[in-house]
């Protein structure tokens, strides 16, 4: 693939964003204030052809030029999904003597110690394919033994010979000198030409080697995938005339250029969640919300989200491919700037079924799109959540994603009834209430757990929920979490693909560097960072003007002998002045703020640095958005005239009761809907139950509040 500089984007033309979900893919046109959105089934045996056709369908609805685009923005599930399905390519693992069982020991521990049936998950990387060689560096990077390069021969005609496409390299401390792994891949390459080659020291130069060399197999095990994925499409998208930028989402909610993903698809992993996460924390910005919990469903998971003060909170390590219940210590722990989200497998497709202790169950297992719930009528036969919505009455069989799609009543009903009501002695109401119920319990669980680990609260904040199903689930969610309001965005069914359009460019390099704080040593840390800047710099200036870019410097800190760290911000990309000084008392702000106290007469250590240069965000919070919330406020509210009416088991009350139905479209500002009532969108269905009402506020967003509580809110 060319590493040529990819053209800027043109802020100028319209911008197309687009996510593949594990059963949708959605599109977001912006050309100025105008947005178009899409939404069509996601085609998994090969990714592009919906992405392509979704294009071609966006740009003739619109009447825009294939040329006159000015960016794609793209964030896609196929690296995760084969990840999951472990589809990814042949690959091999070359690591230092007496380590070739990092990546399958782990951490020794279970995920459930009280289930004798829990699983671990098998190692990405066979035993067979896992190589050792002599040489050695110590934890301060010096030599202690050299390589041995003669130990290759043998180990390349092993590869050749073995059909390896793909090579992980992880050897012993060389995040703190990557010269070992260097000198091995390039020797490889010489003699391997096809081989795709990572390098820990490039993928995730940190300190603990078994997340390390994790992280380092997976970007090997889904690069040749990514990179025949990214080629096809950026190929097919030239042949269509477009010679707009090919952007891809990342999981940390940046973007980097088509090179830099197929050189690092384990950044991409989160790409998709990321980006709803981008949408909530702006909308929360525009409306002046402080505390926020984000909800997004799609098909197959759900996504949560704590953000605070317009940001949302991040992390340096996730957990994907989780078998067992989406338990942590259930998957693969990797070490990537991300998103902190809580995930768990509860989407539209996710099957229902009554286990052997007669309890209903629902997830982690999707059924994707293909073939999808029994109601889309593609060959599905199993009972999902879009099904038991459909049983309920709370969705239009006729304008479901976009009228891209019919759904079958029958078929959701007789699934309903094999699958839940003839086991459990039930009728059909009750085994749909009975499905949403367990759902939405396992999310307020998922919720309230995520909120303890990370010393937050959730009674209080304000929902921003999207994706499409979320609106179905949001209120009844809001009720299990003591939330009172819940904000359903304008284009809420295609969040995360809005959300790519408000990312910026950006790029964070890291590097572990161990000392106790009191021998810290300014001058060499100063020289780290600026290599790290640099390393930074050229990747985000492929994109972006390099005199447009800032740069964010972050130090991870702890006290000394405990077993994880935090991320402490500097106020500049260098140190300077008493830098111990001002890295205590910065560690010990972020420290009482997370667990409310500090560790008297401990002494810290620091671990490693960062810096993150980004270019500025297109979109910024409007200046008139507090003149708008005042506005909001005095608007006359109407109510709209129904599109229908009728009954909708009602989730709270556990019966059926008369519920109105609107189009979204017809909901212009100040609008004023009394629950129980049903508002289709384009994308999505809101559900506002019997004790909430919704008003459309300036921005088109859908605000619904508890009737108790309404009178509390100002905006």
């Amino acid at each position: 693939m060319s590493q040529l500089p990819a053209p800027a984007a043109d802020a100028s033309k319209p911008r197309l964003g687009i996510d593949i979900g594990g059963t949708f893919t959605d599109f977001v046109l912006e050309a100025g204030h105008v947005r178009h959105t899409h939404k069509r089934l996601t085609t998994p045996d090969a990714p592009e052809r919906a992405v392509l056709e979704g294009v071609r369908h966006v740009l003739r609805e619109t009447g825009i030029a294939a040329s006159a685009l000015g960016a794609i923005i793209h964030g896609t599930t196929l690296a995760t999904n084969a990840l999951i399905e472990r589809r990814g390519a042949r690959t091999a693992l070359l690591t230092t003597e007496g380590f070739r069982d990092v990546i399958e020991t782990g951490f020794e521990a279970r995920a459930d110690q009280y289930d004798l049936r829990v699983r671990k998950p098998e190692p990405l990387i066979a035993r067979d394919l896992r190589f050792t060689m002599a040489g050695r560096m110590s934890a301060q990077g010096d030599e202690l033994q050299p390589l041995d390069l003669g130990a290759l021969e043998g180990i390349a005609a092993e590869l050749a010979g073995r059909g390896v496409e793909s090579l992980a390299i992880g050897f012993m401390h060389s995040y703190r000198n990557p010269r070992h792994e260097q000198e091995a891949a390039r020797w490889l390459a010489q003699r391997l030409p096809g081989l795709s080659i990572s390098l820990s020291s490039d993928v995730s130069p940190e300190v603990r080697e078994f997340e390390r060399f994790s992280t380092t197999a997976v970007n090997a095990y889904v690069r040749p995938l990514m990179a025949s994925y990214l080629g096809r499409l950026g190929a097919a998208l030239q042949a269509m005339s477009i010679e707009a930028p090919l952007l891809l989402m990342t999981s940390d909610g940046s973007l980097c250029d088509v090179h830099t993903a197929s050189r690092l698809p384990v950044r991409l992993l989160e790409s998709g969640p990321a980006g709803g996460a981008l949408l909530a924390a702006h909308i929360s910005e525009q409306l002046g919300m402080r505390q926020v919990l984000s909800l997004d469903i799609g098909g197959t998971t759900a996504k949560l989200c704590f953000i605070d003060e317009g940001k949302p909170h991040m992390s340096r390590s996730l957990e994907v491919a989780r078998l067992y219940r989406f338990k942590p210590g259930s998957g693969i722990p990797l070490r990537i700037p991300v998103v902190e989200l809580c995930e768990i497998g509860a989407g539209g497709g996710s099957i229902a079924r009554v286990d052997t202790l007669g309890r209903v169950q629902v997830g982690p297992v999707s059924a994707g799109s293909d073939p999808g719930p029994a109601c889309y009528a593609l060959g599905g036969q199993r009972a999902t959540l879009t099904d038991a919505h459909l049983g309920a009455g709370r969705l239009d069989p006729a304008n479901f994603a976009g009228g891209t799609l019919t759904l079958d009543a029958e078929a959701a009903r007789r699934a309903l009834e094999n699958d839940l009501a003839r086991p459990l002695g039930v009728n059909v109401d009750a085994a749909s209430y009975a499905v949403a119920e367990m759902a939405d319990e396992a999310m307020a669980s998922a919720a309230r757990e995520h909120a303890i680990e990370l010393g937050k609260s959730v009674a209080g904040r304000t929902m921003i929920a999207f994706g499409g199903s979320a609106p179905l689930h949001a209120a009844r969610l809001a009720e299990k979490l003591g939330i009172d309001r819940v904000v359903i965005p304008a284009a809420a069914g295609v969040g995360s693909a809005y959300g790519f359009l408000l990312a910026p460019v950006a790029f964070e390099a890291v590097r572990s560097r161990f000392e106790p704080l009191a021998q810290l040593d300014a001058e060499a840390v100063n020289r780290l960072l600026s290599t790290l800047e640099d390393e930074a710099m050229q990747i985000v200036e492929r994109i972006a003007a390099r005199e447009t870019c800032g740069v964010q410097a972050t130090v991870s800190m702890r006290y000394r002998g405990q077993g994880h760290e935090l991320q402490v911000a500097l106020p500049a990309a260098r140190l300077e002045g008493d830098a111990v000084a001002l890295l205590r008392e910065r560690f010990e702000a972020v420290y009482r703020e997370r667990f409310g106290r500090l560790v008297p007469r401990a002494a810290f250590e620091v671990l490693g640095w960062s810096v993150r240069v980004s270019a500025p965000q297109r979109v910024a919070m409007s200046n008139t958005a507090q003149a708008d919330r005042a506005s909001d406020a005095q608007a006359d509210f109407f109510t709209p005239e129904p599109s229908g009416e009728r009954d909708v088991l009602d989730q709270s009350r556990r019966e059926r009761v008369p519920a109105r139905f609107y189009r979204r479209e017809s909901l212009t500002r100040g609008a004023f809907v009394s629950g129980p009532a049903v508002i289709v969108d384009r994308e999505t269905t809101v559900v506002v139950p019997a004790d909430f009402d919704a008003r459309v506020d300036s921005a088109g967003h859908l605000l619904l509040d508890r009737r108790a509580a309404a009178g509390a809110h100002s905006s």
